[in-house]
């Protein structure tokens, strides 16, 4: 990529990160905000009416979902494929990225980690239009993520840039961050984050970068908690921070070393395979991650520990200006959520900031509550950084079940900032397509859950917001 390529590059992604604040306190007649959220083990996306769902007689039904969009073909025999995880919505808001954990897999046979993850190209448009329900009408095209268990993305002008969290078939080994060609969805090139330091042979295990013949770690963990753990930092979400100095830096959620990585994104566009420049320690193994709109700050939810069973209770707050001149203390803040007792285990899972960046929402899996944390306050040190602390319920489900735990995940706010959006529920194994996860919103003027949603997907994770006219058109 040339000087001059790379720099609309990073003033697109500033621009992008700045923008939904202009959003704020607009109304458009022609505008209508869609919810789409990820089905995981029922693989689809669940396109769903926001204002239909804050309807009164709407609330705890289905009634305000208007489309399922199915994020690969059936199989031959007719069982659905795909793993949906994480979505990003394209610059032009006609085209969802939505990222298949394991790539096109039958979640009811594939019961390992390590699959080949991919892109699923999907058409907005046809993604919220009622007469395409249940079917792959909107799917347009399918992407290889260029390494196994894809979480995180993040879109650049001409680039997918994917955080892939595993190696083959295991749950442990993935260290890869791969840059994907978007217009032909060729692999161009990747980072390869270096290993942690939890084992004393982790630097034997496996050459960074990688040099032919020598193939991926064996044996590693298949599963986590395992001691084992602790050499490969089996990236999860991935987020854009800008400096002071004008450039993007990508940071990702380790979940397997218990930090977060800083990467220079010129060098690595410039095909340097070492472009990370810093690790920065956290509580915990981060999943979730999200950059301030201004860019300026990074909100990392520290998850869980991959190598014994314990889960983390805070989030962590990273200074990009000094995660880029390498200076210690780039934590700058560390704010437990959705608890008081620091001994309690929440889970914190996917942040997501409010537009005007001054207000962080973070979904608490464990503590089946929602997190409000005050930016300024955390950063000041205030013990009172988190200022609301919502319960989560979820109603009963359609199989006739006692009421389950909220074990919410997903996270979003509208871009006028009024709303959050949580998307929730465990997995349900018994009949894993029977659709009985759950979608909050929440008023974060009156921080209350105002309506709430049923029947979307079975442990649904990631899920975007988009504002759509009806003056729009498909590409």
């Amino acid at each position: 990529m040339t000087n001059q390529r790379f720099w609309l590059a990073a003033v697109l992604l500033l621009c992008l990160a700045s923008a939904s604040p202009a959003h704020e306190g607009k109304t458009d007649d022609d505008q209508r905000t869609f919810i789409l959220a990820t089905g995981r083990r029922d693989p689809r996306m669940y396109a769903i009416d926001l204002k239909k769902a804050l309807r009164p007689e709407n609330d705890k039904t289905p009634n305000a979902i208007v489309s399922r969009s199915k994020t690969a073909l059936d199989r031959l025999d007719g069982h659905l494929l795909g793993d949906p995880a994480n979505i990003v919505i394209s610059e032009g808001r006609r085209t969802a990225y939505v990222v298949n954990h394991h790539g096109a897999i039958e979640n009811d046979e594939f019961l390992q980690h390590g699959g080949r993850g991919g892109l699923a190209a999907m058409s907005i448009r046809k993604m919220i239009d009622p007469r395409l329900d249940n079917t792959a009408a909107a799917l347009e095209r399918h992407i290889d993520a260029g390494h196994f268990g894809a979480v995180g993305l993040v879109l650049l002008p001409d680039l997918f840039v994917i955080g892939n969290a595993e190696s083959h078939l295991t749950e442990d080994g993935g260290n890869r961050i791969t840059f994907v060609d978007r217009r032909t969805g060729s692999l161009r090139g990747e980072v390869e984050l270096a290993l942690g330091t939890a084992h004393p042979d982790c630097a034997a295990r496996f050459a960074v970068p990688f040099v032919s013949p020598r193939g991926p770690p064996a044996p590693v963990p298949l599963l986590s908690p395992n001691a084992d753990w602790g050499c490969f930092p089996d990236s999860n979400g991935i987020a854009v921070g800008h400096g002071s100095d004008g450039k993007p830096y990508l940071f990702t959620a380790n979940g397997g070393t218990d930090d977060v990585s800083v990467i220079d994104l010129e060098q690595a566009l410039a095909g340097n395979r070492r472009a990370e420049i810093l690790r920065i320690p956290t509580q915990i193994g981060p999943w979730g991650i999200a950059a301030s709109p201004n860019g300026k700050y990074i909100v990392a939810a520290n998850r869980e520990s991959q190598r014994m069973a314990f889960e983390g209770n805070t989030i962590s707050i990273i200074d990009v200006d000094r995660a880029r001149l390498r200076l210690p203390n780039a934590e700058v803040a560390r704010v437990l959520v959705g608890t008081s007792d620091r001994n309690v285990q929440t889970r914190p899972f996917i942040p997501s900031f409010t537009p005007d960046g001054k207000r962080i929402v973070v979904p608490n899996f464990r503590s089946n509550n929602l997190s409000i944390v005050d930016l300024a306050k955390a950063l000041a040190g205030d013990p009172g950084a988190e200022v609301a602390r919502i319960p989560l319920t979820r109603p009963n489900e359609p199989d006739g079940a006692a009421i389950r735990p909220a074990r919410p995940k997903g996270s979003a706010v509208t871009s006028d900032g009024r709303y959050a959006v949580i998307s929730g529920g465990p997995r349900v194994t018994l009949t894993p397509f029977l659709p009985t996860g759950t979608v909050w919103i929440i008023d974060l003027k009156t921080t209350a859950v105002v309506a709430t949603v049923t029947g979307i997907g079975n442990d649904p994770y990631g899920l975007a917001l988009v504002d759509v006219k009806e003056s729009d058109h498909d590409d």
